[in-house]
């Protein structure tokens, strides 16, 4: 049955051929067929080798439709700050008490905050947070004193990249059940935070492929020259 969905779904797609955006999305959106509301997601292959401190890409987009997601977020703070993280929508607010909470293996959240002050107790935590891609930096806006900044950019839609191994950037761009044209505007924004987020060792061309998807769709590929719009 999944064979044959999958099968149907890729039907009318070429694989090797460039599609321009607006066809890609609209390809994806015409295959949807989930009984859920599917994650739309592109996959950027960047020419970097991160393994290189100076070709590592990684950064922070804030997509102007939002991502559809309901993103859960734990801020580390104290005091008036941690007063702030609450008011601005924070789901979980600590110090110590979060500290033991998340090294004992309870993980809630699905974007983790610190102010400065408290990355000497957040860096005990790297085994933790880490390999989850969890770890507050300062380079994403995840380490900051303007709590509610980046509590909002959390909850509103701000979506963190990072090349993998292979140089390959991933991210949920959107829902399926969004309009082409916001989808189109996410992605546009999305690849342009990835080309901003160029990084000072990259030789050669740097966007190299693009594709979108859907949770449970095929993959489509997207004509470079289409995602500057």
């Amino acid at each position: 049955m999944v064979a044959k969905r999958v099968a149907k779904s890729r039907e009318g797609i070429d694989r090797t051929k460039l599609y321009p955006l607006g066809e890609a999305v609209k390809l994806i959106k015409d295959r949807a067929s989930a009984k859920f509301d599917e994650t739309v997601e592109i996959a950027l292959n960047l020419g970097v080798d991160p393994r290189h401190a100076d070709q590592v890409v990684r950064g922070v987009c804030n997509l102007p439709n939002g991502s559809g997601r309901t993103v859960r977020v734990a801020v580390f703070a104290r005091g008036p700050k941690a007063d702030e993280a609450k008011a601005a929508g924070a789901d979980i607010v600590g110090a110590e008490d979060l500290f033991e909470k998340v090294n004992g293996g309870t993980i809630e959240f699905d974007r983790c905050i610190a102010t400065p002050d408290m990355m000497g107790l957040v860096g005990r935590l790297g085994k933790v947070l880490g390999p989850r891609g969890l770890m507050p930096n300062p380079r994403v806006g995840t380490v900051t004193m303007d709590v509610t900044a980046a509590v909002k950019g959390a909850k509103g839609g701000s979506v963190e990249f990072r090349a993998e191994k292979a140089g390959i950037v991933h991210g949920g761009v959107g829902k399926i059940s969004f309009t082409a044209e916001k989808l189109e505007q996410n992605i546009r924004a999305f690849a342009d935070a990835v080309i901003k987020a160029k990084p000072t060792g990259a030789k050669g061309q740097y966007l190299l492929r693009a594709s979108i998807t859907s949770s449970m769709g095929p993959g489509v590929k997207v004509d470079l020259a289409s995602l500057h719009g």
